[in-house]
């Protein structure tokens, strides 16, 4: 774990514009930085950076955050990883735990290994006419081959020796790029292969895939589980893929190197291909963090229709209402790179938007598994569908496909989420999560907290007591408070703020909020119609304090206690100010 403290320091001291300004070219605009908006398509700028309060936001697609919310919406990583990314520019260490600065003290010196390797087999491809026919009679030209950094590992059994003088380095073992045998014999894993390298998601060399030229087995190798390379968690093509699949905010998925590099020749850019694996958890997490469509594209043969059901089944659990995952199969014996190459593109692109929705894809092969044409078949296919909509993370996307296989194996609804164990959706835990009344944006919460939003020292003069916590937007305001209180949340603008409550149950409100407020404030007015609201916030609760102790009069009289406070009360209330509470 990152401690917040630095988090808040490292956002502190460097310049959200600065780190925009890396990717984006900014315009002044006032007092802000404008520009187009880097995830998605636009002609007319409006994308806003606004130095003052650390926070970027797009009014075309809603994209918002602070300079690390950035560089992950941006580069598609982690945020870890952004937060090194930025401590490093800023020349400040990042206090991991000590395992962790372990791994990477060990990772260091694998990834200088890789990255020359990588060089070696660039150089190997240019002197080799075998493998540069090769690569021309797939269709691929010198500029697509350098976009992935195409190489050739040389057929001879110690190739590396050339880059590598220490060619017994146990590194070189550690990293994959040398085997040794039973008899202690050293050689290069790759041998006559073209050379396809492996980016993580900071453009490292992490691993390779080599293809063989011609006849051979196996058709293609991999390197090995090294401390630099998980098959498991990484996508090929990715970095080069990222700008192409925020445009399109889709992501075609393939199986092979050659397919990502077929397709981008011929003008598909945003598509990856998982490693030698049938589609994994970390897999599908990361590829939806990348765009709200994710399209499957497999073979059609027995291998393909496996391979379609492992990426149905693992991304069940990682859905939402708001985003689409979907299978295509294509059609024939094809495979995506030779489709293309004899179709063309616009033939591709329409084979993708005739993709087959997950949950349609999902109810097809249930019903061909269980025949619900009898009772026993009915029967069987709630059963089978039982762990697939027990793993169903989408709400919404549950309860339709419920109703699709309740209507299939004609009962209710409600038989077949009592058999599956599901509850309602209207007590299901996706509901509002402990948010007891939502968001009441004409609440006098609400209007403190947009104000707070931008001077957050100010809660700390809120009268608590009276704040409704009922409301999510009083939870958030004493949550700031108490941050406030016990100096963890120091000046420094929205960018601070959101990150100081990611992932809490305050965030998605805070965000929201602060997404339309980017604009400058006049900080006079803001006090007063801060001033104003608490006024209000005071003389409601006095008036609701009065209107139950006359209740009481009117019911059965007050004790003399109660009749000090009434008349206390009465001297005390008086006409709300007009100052108004519009922000």
């Amino acid at each position: 774990m990152i401690p917040e403290s630095f988090v808040q320091e490292l956002l502190a001291r460097i310049d959200i514009v600065d780190v925009v300004e890396r990717y984006v070219p900014l315009r002044k605009s006032g007092a802000n930085f404008s520009a187009c908006c880097p995830f998605h398509s636009e002609k007319t700028p409006s994308f806003t950076v606004s130095p003052s309060k650390q926070f970027y936001h797009c009014f075309g697609c809603g994209a918002h955050g602070s300079a690390i919310g950035f560089l992950m919406q941006h580069a598609g990583i982690g945020f870890i990883e952004a937060v090194e990314d930025l401590a490093s520019s800023a020349g400040m260490q990042v206090p991991h735990e000590e395992r962790n600065a372990t791994i990477r003290a060990r990772k260091a010196p694998l990834t200088e290994l890789m990255a020359r390797a990588m060089h070696f087999y660039r150089e190997q491809l240019k002197a080799s006419p075998k493998a540069i026919d090769y690569l021309k009679n797939r269709g691929l030209t010198g500029e697509i081959a350098a976009k992935f950094a195409l190489g050739y590992a040389p057929d001879g059994w110690q190739g590396l020796q050339q880059v590598f003088s220490d060619y017994s380095d146990p590194a070189l073992v550690e990293c994959g790029l040398v085997i040794v045998n039973e008899q202690g014999r050293r050689y290069d894993r790759f041998r006559d292969r073209v050379m396809f390298p492996i980016l993580d998601q900071r453009g490292n060399v992490i691993g390779f895939g080599g293809r063989v030229i011609g006849e051979g087995e196996p058709k293609y190798l991999n390197s090995p589980e090294t401390p630099l390379f998980e098959k498991g968690r990484e996508l090929y093509g990715l970095p080069q893929a990222r700008k192409a699949i925020q445009e399109a905010d889709t992501v075609l998925v393939v199986e092979g190197y050659m397919d990502v590099v077929g397709l981008v020749q011929n003008g598909v850019g945003n598509v990856v291909a998982t490693l030698g694996t049938a589609a994994t958890d970390a897999n599908v997490q990361k590829l939806l963090k990348q765009a709200n469509r994710v399209v499957f594209c497999f073979d059609r043969d027995s291998a393909g229709d496996r391979a379609a059901w492992r990426a149905m089944e693992v991304s069940l659990s990682h859905l939402a209402d708001n985003k689409t995952v979907e299978i295509l199969q294509m059609p024939g014996n094809q495979d995506p790179d030779e489709f293309i190459r004899e179709h063309g593109k616009e033939a591709f692109v329409q084979q993708t938007r005739s993709a087959t929705r997950l949950s349609e894809f999902l109810l097809r092969e249930l019903v061909k598994q269980t025949n619900p044409s009898t009772a026993e078949g009915r029967a069987m296919l709630v059963h089978a569908a039982k762990p697939l909509l027990q793993k169903m993370a989408a709400p919404i996307l549950r309860v339709q496909l419920t109703k699709e296989i309740a209507q299939r194996a004609q009962v209710s609804q409600a038989e077949v989420e009592a058999q599956c164990g599901l509850k309602p959706l209207a007590r299901s835990r996706y509901a509002p999560a402990q948010m007891k009344q939502r968001p009441v944006p004409s609440s006098i919460e609400y209007k403190l907290l947009q104000i707070v939003l931008h001077k957050p020292e100010w809660a700390a003069r809120l009268p608590l007591e009276l704040i409704d916590r009922e409301r999510v937007e009083g939870e958030a305001l004493s949550a700031i408070a108490d941050a406030i209180d016990h100096g963890e949340l120091p000046a420094g603008g929205f960018g601070l703020l959101l990150e100081f409550f990611r992932n809490t149950p305050y965030e998605s409100l805070i965000a929201a909020i602060a997404a339309n407020m980017v604009e400058e404030v006049d900080l006079g007015a803001l006090e007063t119609v801060f001033n104003d609201c608490v006024a209000h916030l005071r003389q409601a609760t006095l008036t609701a304090e009065v209107e139950r102790l006359n209740a009481r009069a009117n019911e059965g009289g007050l004790n003399q206690e109660e009749k000090r406070r009434l008349t206390e009360l009465l001297a005390k209330k008086r006409p709300a100010s007009t100052t108004g509470t519009s922000i």
